[in-house]
């Protein structure tokens, strides 16, 4: 189970060839023996398939970018759809005035004024009637004013709304090709669509902060790691803690020394279905307990930034759903049958 043994070169070819553009090479990486507990087992040593997981690394990451990308410029669209609304109200609103005086004018032309000017009886009522006339003459401009601003802002806001259409099919698209990047990648390890693992009644677990724009930022391995004297990032963290406050207690290992994965970013936990140490093939209750905390970080997958999930030989992916997932060597690590794994954006 800590063997170093690398993964066959069909494989690794058939990768490069349906994905492209992954040329790390295949080292994979050690196993951890600073565990809070010293009589527990060794860590899994799971990552079999590297160049799938450069795959998923990349096309999880530029999915998720894509996806929140197209979850802000429908929420742009949504307020361009209701300010080109009042607009249209206030265009209405307007239109009947502006109207009345385009037809004042038709009906006077320029000889209105003056012959309310010529009817005045005294200085007094001259300066008065101009007075009137001003008033009158500046409301009318306002009127104007106003609805040729708002048609300017109405024309500037359709403009702004197809860009965003714009913007948003082309989120689509990428969304779609990290999608098939994904599949083609998962095909080769097995990548059946399966049912999975999914419960509407998991516990909801406290969001992780996001950025400014609602992405994902870069973290580092900055925070101490509970299960190890390594270190996790703060969005770990946060999930290992939700996790237990859901109720998810047993075993766990996050960072591991070693490797181009997720385990020495600290962006990575295995969590075992057994209370002590990473055993053999989970069963009965053991089992049914990583049923519910794979389905656990499904449902909370967009609150914690989840990259993936593997348990059971399947795979969730955001792209993809859950997928059928072959290992690499057929034993309880490797085919994540006796521990959950959760990678982090």
């Amino acid at each position: 189970m800590t063997g170093s043994r690398r993964p066959r070169l069909p494989l690794a070819v058939a990768l490069l060839v349906a994905v492209g553009a992954f040329a790390t090479t295949a080292v994979r990486p050690g196993t951890a023996s600073a565990a809070l507990d010293p009589t527990a087992a060794p860590t899994p040593d799971e990552d079999g398939v590297p160049l799938l997981r450069d795959v998923l690394e990349a096309a999880g990451r530029n999915y998720v970018q894509a996806r929140t990308a197209l979850a802000n410029s429908r929420n742009r669209q949504a307020r361009l759809t209701a300010e080109m609304r009042r607009i249209e109200a206030r265009i209405a609103e307007l239109a009947p005035e502006v109207e009345q005086v385009a037809r004042t004018a038709y009906r006077t032309g320029r000889i209105g004024p003056v012959l309310v000017l010529l009817g005045s009886t005294s200085a007094e009522d001259f300066l008065e009637r101009a007075r009137g006339l001003e008033t009158m003459a500046l409301r009318d401009n306002d009127r104007l004013r106003q609805l040729n601003q708002a048609r300017d802002r109405i024309a500037r806001a359709q403009r702004a709304l197809d860009a965003e259409i714009a913007e948003e099919r082309r989120q689509l698209a990428v969304m779609l090709r990290q999608k098939q990047a994904a599949e083609r990648a998962l095909a080769l390890v097995g990548g059946a669509a399966t049912k999975g693992f999914v419960s509407a009644t998991s516990p909801v677990a406290r969001p992780a902060p996001r950025g400014a724009d609602g992405s994902w930022p870069p973290q580092t391995c900055s925070q101490p790691d509970p299960t190890t004297s390594g270190c996790v990032t703060p969005r770990t963290l946060h999930a290992y803690t939700e996790a237990r406050r859901a109720g998810f207690t047993r075993f766990t290992s996050c960072y591991r020394p070693g490797g181009p994965y997720e385990h020495p970013k600290g962006r990575a936990c295995d969590f075992s279905t057994q209370p002590h140490g990473f055993g053999g093939d989970a069963t009965g209750g053991d089992r049914l307990y990583g049923n519910n905390l794979a389905a656990f970080f499904v449902r909370n997958a967009d609150r914690l930034g989840v990259l993936y999930v593997i348990w059971y030989r399947q795979i969730w992916f955001p792209a993809t759903g859950w997928r059928s997932y072959g290992g690499a060597h057929g034993d309880p690590s490797s085919d994540h049958t006796n521990h959950v794994h959760l990678s982090l954006l």
